[in-house]
């Protein structure tokens, strides 16, 4: 019987992703919309061809049964999975490994290694389930530390305790999302929190980075699920207290709610659960224009109506994800309920809609007591175009393509000239970086006051640099949200890849105390030194 394993260079298992016909035709779509001639399509690593380096620290025989330097789980942890990650691993370029990977089975296991980190400063990078894109998971280049260990808490993957009356459970914080929802599914209820990672992820990691979920709006982020957290510093162990609410002061748990690994590491969490819903109703409605929707989006997220899906496609976004054929802007809408039927919620929804010039399939929108509903049409072609993208990504950069995504939150007032301002900013380095390229958007969540608008790239390489070519799309892009109003991330996290945006969006006050608080829990600045704050 053979084990399962992940790709060390990209997304997912090795099992899975675009076969090569599938490859083939995609090159051949892409060389025609972008007059390429031919796009061979690359061949992906493999683990022989790399030259690892020598880990730079012998492990010591007491932790020798959880603590390991084979070469694929060095490999593994060593990038996430950024673009940036991507096109270095294509390259065979792993110049910079981490050097140990630790794999605790215990919460005094992983004391003993982060003891062992901080007695040696040796930097300690707390993994989660490495599918940051942000470069939030590898080690730094430039640092005091001798060496650097990877600390993975997949072995940490139980729900401890549930409580039904409460609708909570203590869960540990190496859980992967399907194992999770798994456990949960006996009792009727479910987290309820699916990020397009939401298969190589864990609970640890959606807290650490403030991870964006399934709710387009009220619970969108997993802010809104943590009851309590028990995390480990170099100073010791920190547990708060569990409690539905309080104003006793700043809340604790925020402290580590987006700290991305640098003031401790996730061991457990209180989380606050649903019961599993019952009850859909999902509709796919097409406007005349992107701005129409957005005018739409606007109106029901002002309405209180809360729905579970309200993510509106570009005529671009919808043609690439099969929603759509290029003409019309696509909102899909949808609601869901463990107690109740939704029919008034959509009807008030799509009245809303159709003041904005929004039209749909009449019917097609009925409360259902099944799991079908928003899984067919052009919201089930948006859906599995979302899931299937990772491993398109993947496909594209061995193509030589470049291919990214970026995303930002904006008050409504300020959306369309910030949308603006990205389309033409990044349109014209495109133009002239890339020769052409292509630049779609969507709505990931929404508020009352404001959206989430999300952007994907894709443009030809032409035989430059594809780094050089990143990175200079991506200030762009950064630097245009900045300027007119927008987050330098609604939920990718800041890392490495967004620290020099970060730093000047958060107040100097704060980045104060946040330095305070690191040099108080982590004197030796060994948690992922570099990421967020530096010491």
């Amino acid at each position: 019987m053979t084990t399962r394993r992940r790709k060390f260079w990209g997304w997912g298992w090795e099992d899975e992703g675009l076969d090569r016909a599938e490859q083939e035709r995609l090159a051949a779509l892409l060389a025609a919309r972008f007059d390429l001639g031919e796009l061979r399509v690359g061949e992906p690593p493999r683990l022989e061809e790399i030259e690892l380096r020598a880990p730079r620290v012998r492990i010591p025989a007491s932790l020798e049964r959880f603590c390991t330097a084979d070469p694929h789980e060095r490999l593994s942890h060593s990038y996430g999975k950024s673009f940036r990650d991507l096109v270095r691993a294509w390259r065979r370029q792993y110049d910079n490994p981490v050097d140990v990977v630790a794999l605790p089975r215990t919460e005094e296991e992983l004391e003993a290694v982060l003891a062992w980190c901080h007695d040696h400063t040796l930097a300690a990078i707390p993994y989660g389930g490495g599918s940051s894109v942000v470069g939030g998971v590898e080690p730094p280049r430039e640092s005091h530390c001798s060496a650097c260990v990877s600390i993975d808490l997949r072995r940490l993957d139980r729900v401890l305790q549930v409580d039904r009356t409460s609708r909570a459970a203590y869960i540990q914080a190496g859980v992967y999302g399907p194992a999770l929802e798994e456990q949960l599914k006996p009792y009727g209820l479910t987290l309820r929190h699916f990020p397009q990672s939401f298969e190589f992820s864990t609970l640890g990691g959606w807290i650490a980075t403030r991870s964006g979920g399934h709710y387009a709006t009220l619970y969108t982020h997993i802010d809104e699920f943590v009851e309590a957290l028990r995390v480990l510093t170099p100073k010791g162990w920190v547990e708060t207290r569990r409690l539905p609410a309080s104003g006793a002061g700043p809340s604790p748990e925020r402290l580590w709610i987006g700290s991305e690994g640098t003031l401790g590491i996730i061991t457990a969490a209180w989380m606050r659960l649903q019961d599993r819903p019952r009850f859909r109703a999902a509709v796919s409605v097409r406007f005349p224009d992107f701005f129409r929707g957005a005018e739409a989006v606007r109106a029901i997220a002002q309405a209180g109506l809360y729905p579970s899906n309200l993510r509106l496609l570009d005529p671009a976004e919808a043609l690439t994800a099969g929603a759509g054929d290029g003409s019309s802007a696509v909102l899909v809408l949808a609601f869901e309920s463990a107690d109740h039927p939704l029919d008034p919620w959509m009807a008030r929804a799509l009245e809303c809609c159709r003041d904005y010039g929004g039209v749909y399939d009449e019917g097609a929108w009925r409360t259902r007591e099944d799991s079908g509903a928003g899984r067919e049409g052009a919201a089930g072609a948006w859906r599995q175009a979302f899931l299937r993208g990772p491993y398109l990504r993947d496909a594209l950069v061995g193509m030589g393509m470049i291919s990214e995504t970026f995303e930002t939150a904006v008050t409504w007032d300020r959306f369309e000239k910030l949308h603006a301002a990205v389309l033409e900013t990044v349109g014209r380095a495109l133009r002239e970086l890339c020769g052409a390229g292509q630049i779609s958007c969507r709505f990931t969540h929404v508020y009352p006051d404001g959206p989430a608008p999300y952007y994907t790239i894709i443009a030809p390489g032409r035989g430059g640099d594809l780094l050089s070519l990143w990175d200079a799309i991506k200030a762009a892009a950064s630097e245009t949200v900045l300027a007119n109003g927008g987050t330098i991330t609604h939920h990718h996290a800041v890392g490495r890849d967004h620290r020099p945006w970060y730093d000047r969006e958060r107040p100097l006050g704060f980045a104060q105390v946040l330095a305070a608080a690191k040099k108080a829990l982590d004197p030796r600045n060994i948690l992922n030194p570099g990421v967020l704050i530096d010491a």
